[in-house]
């Protein structure tokens, strides 16, 4: 019997140690987990923080305040007897004569900004065809040096009847790598 319940008293005491490190750890990572009612309705809180929205509603604010305006002055010119409408009328002519100003900038700027829009179309015209003509350029430089090297290469691996390498065309490769190398410390010589 005493050997039975010396073996529950371990059983018990490692569920206690198993407990307290599945205590530590969920206090570790900050507690247990949402249930999925409480995930959901955390999701579907608002927050009310959406730039979209306030945009859209500063935007509704300021054609309000444009409306206001306009019924006012809309009002001030139905009474006429008033000083007020007079100034009103003022304000407006005034206005009036801003707008045929800006009309009359806006029929000045027009042809200059077409001969600018004209300009900037012929500097990226130019400057396309000069792409195109170093690109053309590169490319039949690439297809030289690739024909070139194919020929070398042929020559190279040419070899007798009986499986050795040719060696003039060798020779001849290492002597103008010498004589490649020779030109250009001359070069770097009369340089510096």
């Amino acid at each position: 019997m005493k050997h039975r319940d010396s073996k529950d008293e371990e059983k018990v005491g490692n569920i206690n140690t198993f407990s307290m490190k599945k205590k530590k750890n969920m206090q570790r990572l900050g507690g247990t987990g949402l249930s999925l009612e409480a995930f959901a309705n955390a999701k579907s809180v608002n927050n009310h923080h959406n730039p979209v929205f306030k945009k859209k509603q500063r935007e509704f604010y300021k054609n309000a305040k444009c409306v206001n305006k306009y019924k006012k002055s809309v009002k001030q010119l139905s009474h006429p007897n008033d000083v007020s409408s007079a100034a009103a009328r003022q304000v407006e002519s005034q206005t009036e004569d801003v707008g045929k100003k800006n009309m009359k900038n806006k029929k000045k700027k027009k042809p200059t900004m077409e001969i600018l829009y004209e300009k900037k179309h012929e500097e990226e015209e130019k400057a396309r065809i000069e792409r195109e003509a170093m690109i053309k350029a590169k490319k039949e430089g690439r297809e030289k040096a690739e024909a070139r090297r194919k020929s070398t290469r042929d020559k190279m691996f040419k070899k007798t009847r009986y499986g050795q390498p040719v060696m003039k065309y060798r020779i001849e490769h290492l002597l103008e790598t010498i004589q490649g190398s020779g030109k250009n410390s001359v070069d770097k010589n009369t340089y510096n």
